[in-house]
């Protein structure tokens, strides 16, 4: 049976990772930030039961928005973590370990994953990679 003190938390965070990606990002973003909110309401031991809702918002939308290049001006959404720590009140440190926290738990990395942009995982290079026979080549390298 679930704790209904749990239920009312991951509802006020699924409600704060909606608002800045309604405000700032994508559906794409929004999607992924609150996989990741259900995602955590699933452990054993729900992470978000303490500390401030808001630090884990930020912290969830920097784990996201880091393997996805958020912060890369070239790439579409761009957001800065200064915008996402000033729109939760946040501490860019106390946001930055949260998100360490958070990638190292759901073992996120860059191109691929289960929190991957579609965006992120079209421009994956790694797609054109192939084996033959052990070694690795890019299919560009094959007639088609």
């Amino acid at each position: 049976m679930k704790d209904p003190k749990m239920l009312e938390k991951k509802e006020q965070l699924l409600q704060l990772v909606r608002g800045f990606c309604q405000e700032y990002l994508d559906e794409d973003y929004g999607q992924l930030s609150c996989k990741m909110v259900e995602k955590l309401g699933r452990k054993r031991t729900v992470p978000f039961m303490s500390g401030k809702l808001e630090i884990w918002a930020a912290g969830i939308i920097h784990a996201i928005g880091t393997i996805n290049f958020l912060f890369d001006k070239s790439f579409e959404p761009y957001v800065s973590v200064h915008d996402i720590c000033e729109y939760y009140g946040a501490a860019q440190s106390t946001t930055s370990q949260k998100s360490k926290l958070l990638r190292d738990m759901f073992k996120m990395g860059h191109f691929g994953g289960e929190f991957a942009t579609q965006v992120s995982e079209q421009n994956n290079p790694f797609n054109k990679l192939i084996s033959v026979n052990g070694i690795i080549v890019s299919d560009d390298f094959f007639e088609k």
